[in-house]
């Protein structure tokens, strides 16, 4: 039986974290709980019966899970949560690809894809994004991809910045945008994947502070 904690805390992936052994527990756990950092990312605690003696933690629609044992203390836990989120954090760290490899990426696309485009992005940068999956202003050529998708399938990253490098020519999303975007092969399927993402991040239910 797991129950999701009756706190949150205010960011694409699954990357499932080695189990951990629970502190034993001490006359300490008594105390109240030192207070949480602020400046922690997006989490939620998930406790579970079945869990005897182990924590684990990965990110699930773009929030950081910590699962525990259902008898750890509340100060046991507070205690654990940081450690957590620093593991899940540098192992993305490590996994996550480089503004270069955006950039290699796409000189690839423009000449398997686009071989007729002459139009070239002046700048191409992983940022921080929350309401669209990349961005492309025409006028200069920048590209921007949503650090959501950093660890996403490269199918999925691929067809996001051909959809943008596609915004070097074209503005609009019409027909003839249409027409240079049906040239990718991953097309559905990254459609998919992003609008099974989306849909995943509606679900998860209001969140509660401490």
């Amino acid at each position: 039986m797991e129950s999701v904690d009756s706190f949150t805390q205010d960011s694409i992936f699954g990357d499932t974290f080695t189990p951990v052994p629970v502190p034993t527990k001490s006359r300490t756990s008594l105390r109240a709980p030192d207070p949480l950092p602020s400046n922690l990312p997006e989490f939620r605690v998930i406790r579970s019966s079945r869990r005897k003696r182990s924590v684990s933690a990965y990110r699930q629609n773009g929030i950081i899970e910590i699962h525990i044992p259902d008898r750890l203390s509340r100060r046991d836990e507070y205690a654990l949560i940081p450690e957590m989120i620093a593991n899940v954090l540098n192992r993305e760290a490590k996994s996550r690809s480089s503004d270069e490899e955006l950039w290699q990426m796409a000189w690839e696309l423009l000449a398997t894809l686009l071989p007729d485009f002459h139009e070239r992005p002046t700048s191409i940068s992983w940022r921080a994004m929350r309401e669209r999956w990349g961005s492309c202003t025409t006028s200069d050529g920048t590209i921007r991809i949503s650090l959501r998708l950093n660890g996403a399938p490269e199918y999925v990253t691929r067809y996001v910045l051909f959809h943008e490098l596609i915004h070097l020519r074209i503005p609009g999303h019409g027909a003839d945008f249409e027409e240079y975007l049906a040239r990718c092969a991953d097309k559905d399927r990254a459609e998919a994947f992003l609008e099974g993402y989306e849909a995943g991040l509606a679900a998860i239910p209001e969140q509660i502070n401490p």
